[in-house]
């Protein structure tokens, strides 16, 4: 049985129309300190439980979400359409 992740816009489709792009982390304003766009850019957490990342919707609407997972299971609680979203909490 194939796993399935409901796109908002597409319905339930195969997990592999998507592609994780990574973690959905806030992006530090234009003029932040060097450091805060160094750990944006390479410092990554590894949580265990539920996460919020960044998948497109490849091979279906190419449209951005973002996906609540969980780490340990890989369970979805979530998906939203990424340029609906206010603030992305991690």
């Amino acid at each position: 049985m194939a796993s399935l992740v409901t796109c908002p816009h597409c319905g339930a489709r195969p997990k592999e129309e998507f592609t994780v792009k990574g973690a959905a982390l806030a992006r530090p304003a234009p003029d932040a300190p060097q450091e805060a766009w160094f750990d944006y850019v390479y410092l990554r957490d590894n949580p265990r439980g539920r996460y919020e990342e960044y998948w497109h919707h490849t091979s279906g609407c190419r449209r951005w979400l973002v996906v609540t997972r969980d780490t340990a299971t890989h369970e979805i609680h979530e998906t939203r359409d990424a340029a609906q979203r206010s603030e992305v909490t991690a």
